[in-house]
């Protein structure tokens, strides 16, 4: 009789043992399963962030440069920065976009404007006054719409993640002309506007009103959800986002050739790296500082990293607790075995086909345990994955570096109060934040069981049975025969 019958016997005349092998080898597979699922799930996401993210380079201005310009209080208590030295020559952004690595670049300036003819923001529920003050602090404003200057709308991020669809006319490019502007359809359906409509908007610069007149070109369609904190006022809220070029931004905020902040796009993600190295180079990095989108996704992928190490200790600590205790049970079950191993060696039986059937009869149990933990694996997966991001998350809530766009205000309005920003100049106006950002930090992982997965599952339930058997057979193999009967 050979040793495959022999543990096939010993399979079905034990049932009280398989069942419980069964039950204990399937706890420990599922776990082992779940982790790998994860560390997997896990790893796809950061890859796919990673192409989401892009190769990009924002230049800003430097946030202490910044404070560092701020006027004394005012008699009113207030303090307030000269708009003119909160912005970055066009010059500068434009010698940075010589570089042959940067395949493409965008600029962008933001302020904001009150209505003046022929339209009206979308109200919201909030106080809308058009200037508000802290005896204590800087001097804020807002207005009733966003004015985004871009020089191609194309690149800004929610025209690229479509969440922004031009829906009639065009958008916004290098050769459109100054006054020309695309806004919501949600505004155009408010005011009744089409494309070839013009309206006027007014904005207060330096104790001058400057009025324009707008020709709308295009009309776009924002699926962005809104918060509570955008609908604080009516500049804040994305259905009064309004885009020109930069030229009419400028004309607004009382300043020439100057724009708030520039993305420039990699051609070679290798050389991300080594062209921001170049870049710190020719530029004033007391006035000026350059964000990667490498250090951005490496905020946005720090929970998904957190999770695939989270995933490696499980299937580590699995396995190890999984193999001690099935050694365990294996010992016991052995022990109870004596005679037979006795007599099978004293019958001239190898040790080795001994140890051969134990590992067979474990075996068996782990081939149908591997079938139980292949149902259930993916479900637990998904529960402790989903569970372990949810928490991660949570603690990612503060931007990147010092630069980075504060909390749902709009662009142009980066700075949060007490530190004296007007909007349409603040150092994060049109920042990385508001023209080159992911999506944001992934909230779910996609994980789904795969053939692969069962393989490197099966692979693993093998060396736990094997090492399971050996170190539960050492004890009783390396003795006689003789011994092993008389002690019985």
């Amino acid at each position: 009789m050979n040793f495959l019958k022999r543990a096939w016997l010993a399979t079905k005349a034990k049932k009280g043992r398989s069942i419980l092998l069964t039950l204990v080898t399937t706890a420990i597979l599922i776990f082992v399963l779940a982790g790998i699922t994860i560390k997997n799930a896990s790893s796809v996401a950061v890859e796919n962030a990673k192409k989401e993210t892009g190769s990009t380079i924002s230049l800003q201005l430097n946030r202490d440069y910044m404070m560092s310009q701020m006027k004394p209080p005012s008699s009113s208590g207030s303090s307030i920065i000269n708009s003119k030295i909160i912005s970055i020559p066009t010059s500068v952004a434009k010698k940075l976009a010589k570089n042959s690595v940067v395949s493409s670049y965008l600029f962008s300036t933001t302020t904001t404007a009150n209505a003046s003819k022929g339209v009206e923001a979308i109200s919201t529920s909030a106080n809308n006054n058009t200037s508000t003050s802290d005896s204590k602090g800087p001097q804020m404003e807002s207005g009733d719409f966003t004015i985004t200057g871009v020089s191609d709308t194309e690149k800004v991020s929610e025209f690229k993640s479509s969440t922004n669809k031009i829906s009639k006319g065009t958008g916004i490019t290098s050769d459109t002309a100054n006054n020309y502007a695309i806004i919501s359809s949600d505004l155009a359906d408010s005011n009744k506007l089409e494309v070839g409509g013009k309206f006027s908007i007014t904005k207060t610069v330096n104790n001058k009103t400057v009025t324009q007149e707008l020709t709308i070109i295009g009309i776009y369609k924002s699926s962005s959800s809104v918060n509570s904190a955008q609908l604080q006022n009516s500049s804040s809220n994305p259905q009064n986002n309004i885009y020109t070029n930069i030229a009419t931004v400028n004309s607004l905020k009382g300043s020439t050739d100057t724009i708030d902040s520039a993305t420039y796009t990699v051609s070679n993600p290798d050389k991300l790296n080594s062209l921001l190295k170049n870049m710190k180079k020719e530029i004033n990095s007391k006035k000026y500082s350059l964000v990667s989108s490498e250090e951005m996704y490496k905020q946005m992928l720090q929970p998904l990293n957190n999770i695939s190490s989270i995933a490696q200790n499980i299937i580590l600590l699995v396995s190890i607790a999984g193999a001690i205790i099935l050694t365990l049970i294996v010992m016991l079950s052995i022990r109870e075995r004596r005679y037979e191993i006795g007599v099978l060696m004293s019958l001239g039986e190898n040790r080795f086909k001994i140890i051969a059937q134990f590992f067979t009869e474990l075996l068996i149990v782990t081939l149908v345990s591997l079938s139980l933990a292949s149902l259930a694996g993916n479900y637990v997966g998904n529960v402790l994955g989903n569970q372990l991001i949810s928490k991660n998350t949570t603690q990612q809530t503060q931007p990147i570096g010092s630069n980075s766009r504060q909390g749902n205000v709009p662009p142009g309005q980066g700075t949060p109060p007490g530190h004296g920003t007007p909007p349409g100049h603040g150092i994060n106006s049109g920042s990385m934040g508001s023209t080159a950002n992911p999506k944001g930090v992934t909230k779910d992982l996609d994980i789904t069981m795969g053939a692969q997965d069962v393989v490197k599952l099966g692979g693993m339930s093998l060396i736990i049975s094997f090492i399971s058997t050996c170190l539960a057979s050492i004890g009783i193999l390396k003795q006689k025969p003789k011994d092993i009967l008389t002690s019985n």
